[in-house]
């Protein structure tokens, strides 16, 4: 009997360090499960560089919006970090995207043209990192350029324009005379002479994309020499306060400019870059993100007019509209011929259309457009 009870004793002994062994694995194992939980939750830091200020008002102010839209779809998935005011040469961008590496970024969208060699020697150097370069055409297997087709937008604010001028001149204010630039204001005067004819559009550039102060004296220039409406390729409201501190009126850029003028204000090509981030972001965190070069217009939401307001013409809005359901059917091309350059050679057969390589490269004005491109 006393080596049954011996027996029996040993049993349970070991059965009992047994379940203490097991339990004592599993808890192991479900602490190991909730910290690889917890890794898995660790927001992905995406960076953004601006080359102006967020306040401005215009461009940069646009980027940021769509930051903020990016962090309020994704949530937790995301967590954003950005630097303003960066300058567009190759040490300033090189040593910003470093600095957000070392925070631990592993998106980063670079906002700015001059930012492309920057970003694209980034690429080749952090592998690991995906790159995102507005207004470029570089590329690489971990970077993407981006951009909108804004002309579409800024043929319907011609539009306005056309109607509304009584001088049948436009003064517009040029950052740089660079194909972006360029491509902007031929839409824009092509989409006024659709309705006008007559109109001549006076360019002036700053060779500057953030300076206020520079943008708006541009702009007096222009209504100094006899132009009623003005438009622009510039960062900031500038040029539609010196439209109506002369009683003229204005096209804005970027955002809704209509409450920096709204005694001037018409309507505003404008930029809806949220959306695109978010599809971005999901591809990456999804790993479906691929190479490409983005060029989205108004079927993907990506570029818009503002709403037209009181000081816009009564005819424009019913013009406007007709025109935006056309671009976006495929029935109107901005860019179908014929069209003449302002020496008054013919470009672009009737019949015929531009590339998007052409596009890409514009480098000569179209008939009606005042100004050279140096």
């Amino acid at each position: 009997m006393k080596k049954i009870f011996v027996l029996l004793l040993s049993v349970v002994l070991l059965l009992s360090a047994c379940a203490e062994g097991a339990g004592k694995k599993q808890a192991e194992n479900s602490q190991k499960q909730t910290a690889e939980t917890k890794t898995e939750a660790k927001p992905t830091t995406v960076g953004f560089i601006y080359v102006g200020p967020v306040g401005d008002g215009g461009y940069t102010y646009a980027h940021d919006q769509g930051r903020l839209y990016l962090e309020k779809e994704l949530g937790d998935k995301v967590k954003t970090i950005y630097k303003e005011s960066v300058e567009e040469t190759l040490p300033a961008v090189e040593a910003e995207i470093r600095n957000m590496v070392d925070q631990g970024a592993t998106i980063i969208f670079t906002t700015s043209f001059g930012f492309m060699e920057g970003t694209k020697k980034a690429a080749a150097e952090f592998p690991n990192v995906t790159f995102f370069h507005c207004s470029g055409y570089e590329k690489a297997d971990n970077m993407s350029n981006y951009f909108g087709r804004i002309y579409q937008a800024r043929y319907l604010t011609g539009i306005v324009a056309g109607l509304k001028t009584k001088a049948n001149s436009i003064g517009y204010v040029g950052a740089f005379p660079i194909p972006e630039v360029v491509r902007g204001i031929n839409a824009f005067t092509l989409g006024a002479q659709s309705v006008n004819p007559e109109v001549k559009v006076k360019v002036v550039w700053t060779n500057t994309w953030y300076d206020p102060a520079k943008e708006k004296e541009a702009a007096i220039s222009l209504l100094d020499a006899g132009v009623d409406i003005i438009s622009q390729h510039q960062d900031t409201a500038g040029p539609q306060q010196a439209a109506e501190e002369r009683g003229a009126f204005a096209i804005g850029y970027n955002t809704d400019m209509s409450a920096a003028a709204p005694k001037a204000n018409l309507t505003s090509a404008v930029w809806n870059w949220g959306p695109y981030y978010v599809r971005e972001v999901n591809a990456v965190l999804n790993g479906q993100f691929k190479s490409e070069a983005y060029w989205g217009g108004f079927n993907d939401n990506i570029v818009d007019i503002s709403p037209l307001t009181a000081n816009a013409p009564e005819a424009a809005k019913a013009k406007v509209e007709e025109a935006k359901i056309q671009i976006k059917d495929g029935k109107l091309k901005v860019f179908a011929g014929p069209i003449y350059d302002q020496a008054g050679e013919l470009k672009v057969k009737a019949g015929e259309e531009m590339s998007d390589e052409e596009l890409l490269n514009f480098n000569w004005f179209v008939k009606g457009v005042e100004g050279k491109i140096e």
